[in-house]
């Protein structure tokens, strides 16, 4: 079919429609004849912002029977940031375009979430779809995407994670494009670009010499080496395309000024253009404000347009301080440079994931097929290079398992034990390589295999305590916790109003409940007793500290029944800390104060109180796992001390000094080391023995002088994890080599509300399970424990959390 052909049968529709031609839909057939004639590619050039919802009927009409009409090619292009089309008629419009849809743009348009949510499931044929800045808040393209090789999702700062599965229908995309979104796990967005097969070119932020819409100047040699992988049947002049476009619409629209930095959105020949948005009519109100972490607090003032309010935070209630935190600020430090390769390079638009430590180093290693990072090209002694730092900064898998086993594969090597198996093709005894390995390693395999396989961690709330309650009015809101140290299935958690919880955190029922400390007087201290496994000491910051046996606690909440039965010791004021000797006959309170009270649990007298022991408060004061007598000490004068009761409190054994004000000190479980966590991320392990460093974590400082650092040893010691209470990311880090293991990110599903890291521990009987205590800046927000299983898939965690309100950040992410 002919153009004129085409033009009578729209004609003709509109007549059957009852609807004048638009003027400007004609102008479009006159275009394209016009190109036609003088031999050049035909190509049809839709400009919704000219059309009327009654336009659109008979242009669906045409579209139905464009492919087999001399059209080369069909564009779909929306700029508006407002518009006056149904929704439903722009989709309909897509998809009555099969072949010969080529480019869809709708960049800066204030499109619904049911839109875009219906766009993502049905998919659409197009070569290139460009969605710069809109509201996409979930990438869950699980609709046909066959034909599309150029992705663009610029400027979607409402973007944190990549699904799962959010890329598998789209198997030839080449050019994908994320500068300035908010995604920041390396570790599932690699997984999710891994099974790209066809990806070429990646960008999480663009090169300073970037401005124009062609390749970097360093990267024209590789240019070259990717216009020869992209088939030229299926290639897209795009850049002539646009050039079209402009004389389509009458106006320089699609241009770019000369001064103003261009995101280069291809580094092939077939350069895609586009324009420069103005943001400035974003609803700041529909992006969910979740805390980046793992990079300088102000980013963002490397880009010449700022995320909106992503830093704009607000003064933590009281309820929220104590034992592990002061309240939070802001506090900004000079900018650092974005962690990469090239150090001479500046760039622009980051996404919070450029500034990982070794970000491109982890790209380049776990995406062997890409070509061009960051508009750079990616050479062959760089990838050496990516390799070695990977492997020397990052664990691939946990115990330095290198390759990904199956669980089956390992439970059969086990069976068979040293019996050995028979070679296929030899009838002679062949050992296994598991020869007289021990049940640890089978162990250990066991954990690297089903680690392998849950790149998403399984997350739920210990209990919903809201559900919990009968109580319309009664809210209960965990401020502290600790498993039992003998019962796996137990769990202490004292809240802001003063009640002490025992709760069953694999079923949720409660088992015990008391709220004598009083309302208004957060619960900061927990210790279990274990030679008295039924019995735990609890402080609150009034200083209260009574000594409670589960037996004898009610099994219900709101019982307003002052427990009778619990040990009353000498207050402690403003109490932060307390903790038992490992012999369970004395503890230790530490609070704002500079000095500690040492406390006997049998008689219930308090025996001594040290002071002036260090310079500052002392916020965590430990003792350790085998000796009664030796404890540590971690204060904000940035001095960790170790002493001895026995030798008095006169001089420490030793200090250790960290550069910042300590927030906590723990043993190892064996106490051959002390964990030490200063203010923001300066996370070290010291040997016990003398308080020399061992290991340095050197986990990524955010700048801010109120980003108060908790760490605890998971696995006995083999891992540590680690969190702050202005991120939302727990890092898992080796505790023997320091590297990373990976790190988990908690989002909160809420709108505008963030979710913080406030406390966590490492659960003490499954391996790579840990709990997190959850803060957010709304005091009206619910706060949860959240249980993180490392070793369990996120699918078993969508079923499992339906309608809570955490969830991992893939869809977290990590």
């Amino acid at each position: 079919m002919d153009i004129s052909s085409l033009q009578n049968w729209y004609l003709d529709s509109c007549r059957r429609h009852e609807v004048l031609p638009n003027s400007t839909v004609l102008s479009w057939f006159f275009k394209a004849k016009v190109q036609k004639s003088c031999q050049k590619k035909c190509n049809f050039a839709v400009l919704l912002n000219q059309l009327k919802d009654d336009d659109i009927p008979p242009l669906i009409d045409v579209f139905l029977a464009i492919d087999s009409s001399d059209i080369d090619a069909v564009d779909i292009l929306h700029h508006e940031s407002t518009s006056i089309l149904n929704e439903e008629y722009i989709l309909s419009l897509m998809k009555a375009i099969k072949l010969k849809l080529q480019v869809i743009d709708l960049s800066n348009a204030s499109l619904k979430k049911d839109f875009l949510w219906d766009l993502f499931r049905v998919g659409l044929p197009c070569h290139v779809l460009n969605l710069r800045s809109t509201h996409v808040r979930k990438l869950d393209m699980v609709g046909r995407f066959m034909r599309l090789h150029t992705l663009n999702l610029d400027f979607c700062t409402s973007l944190t994670t990549l699904q799962k599965d959010c890329f598998s229908c789209m198997p030839n995309l080449m050019c994908l494009s994320m500068c300035e979104t908010r995604v920041a796990n390396l570790w599932t967005t690699t997984a999710v670009l891994a099974k790209l097969r066809s990806l070429l070119e990646l960008r999480f932020q663009n090169c300073l010499c970037c401005k124009d819409t062609g390749p970097c100047q360093s990267s024209s040699i590789k240019k070259e080496k990717l216009e020869n992988k992209w088939p030229r049947s299926n290639a897209i002049n795009i850049r002539s395309r646009i050039e079209e476009l402009s004389v389509v619409t009458g106006c320089d629209a699609l241009q770019t000024s000369a001064d103003e930095t261009v995101i280069d959105f291809l580094s092939l020949q077939e350069s895609f253009m586009i324009p420069e948005v103005d943001r400035t009519t974003d609803d700041s109100s529909e992006v969910d404000e979740v805390k980046l972490s793992g990079y300088p607090q102000n980013l963002l003032e490397a880009s010449s347009i700022p995320l909106p309010n992503l830093f704009q935070q607000s003064k933590l209630q009281n309820e929220i301080q104590g034992n592990d935190e002061y309240p939070l600020h802001v506090h900004k430090q000079p900018l650092k440079n974005v962690s990469g390769t090239f150090n001479n390079d500046i760039w622009h638009h980051p996404s919070p994931i450029c500034f990982e430590r070794h970000y491109r180093e982890y790209m380049v290693a776990s995406l062997p097929r890409l070509e061009v990072l960051d508009n750079l090209p990616i050479k062959k002694m760089e990838r050496e290079t990516s390799k070695t730092i990977f492997s020397e900064y990052y664990e691939y898998l946990p115990y330095k398992h290198n390759h990904k086993q199956s669980v089956i594969n390992i439970l059969q090597k086990r069976e068979m034990g040293t019996s050995g198996i028979y070679c296929r093709n030899s009838s002679k005894l062949k050992q296994t390589y598991y020869y007289g390995k021990s049940q640890c390693f089978f162990s250990r395999s066991l954990s690297a295999a089903k680690f392998g396989s849950s790149t998403w961690p399984f997350l739920h709330p210990v209990s919903s305590f809201s559900h919990i309650s009968k109580e319309e009015t009664k809210r209960l809101r965990p401020r502290q916790f600790e498993y039992h140290p003998s019962n796996s299935s137990l769990m202490a958690i004292g809240t802001l109003g003063g009640e002490i919880i025992v709760i069953n955190h694999e079923t949720g029922n409660i088992v015990g409940y008391d709220s004598s400390i009083g309302m208004m007087n957060s619960v900061l201290g927990l210790c279990w007793l274990k030679k008295y496994p039924s019995k735990l000491v609890a402080g609150s910051d009034n200083g209260c500290l009574k000594l409670f046996d589960v037996n004898h606690m009610r099994a219900k909440l709101g019982d307003t029944c002052t427990g009778s039965d619990a040990v009353n010791f000498e207050d402690f004021e403003q109490l932060t800390s307390l903790h038992a000797n490992s012999t369970d006959d004395q503890f230790l309170a530490s609070g704002y104060s500079k000095g500690v009270a040492l406390y006997d649990i049998s008689s219930g007298r308090r025996l001594q109180v040290f002071t002036n022991m260090h310079q500052e408060p002392i916020n965590v004061a430990k003792f350790s796992h085998h000796s009664p007598f030796m404890f540590a000490t971690s204060s904000f004068d940035k001095d960790v001390k170790m002493w001895d009761l026995r030798e008095g409190p006169e001089r420490p054994c030793y200090t250790a000094s960290s550069s910042r004000g300590n927030v906590m000190v723990c043993f190892s479980p064996d106490d051959l080391y002390l964990l030490v966590s200063a203010i923001d991320n300066e996370v070290k392990q010291l040997l016990a023995v003398d308080g020399k460093l061992h290991m340095d974590f050197n986990i990524s400082s955010t700048g801010s002088a109120h980003n108060y650092t908790r760490s605890y040893y998971m696995n006995g010691r083999d891992y540590i994890i680690s969190g702050s209470c202005e991120e939302h990311v727990i890092h898992i880090c080796c505790a023997q080599t320091g590297r990373r293991l990976r790190d988990v990110y908690i989002e909160g599903m809420e709108p505008g509300n963030s979710i913080f890291v406030q406390s966590l521990r490492g659960d003490p009987f499954r391996h790579f399970n840990f709990s997190v205590l959850t803060a957010s800046m709304r005091p009206t927000s619910k706060q949860e424990i959240i249980k993180v299983n490392l070793l369990a898939s996120t699918h078993y965690a969508d079923e499992s959390s339906h309608g809570q309100d955490i969830h991992p950040s893939y869809g977290l992410g990590g």
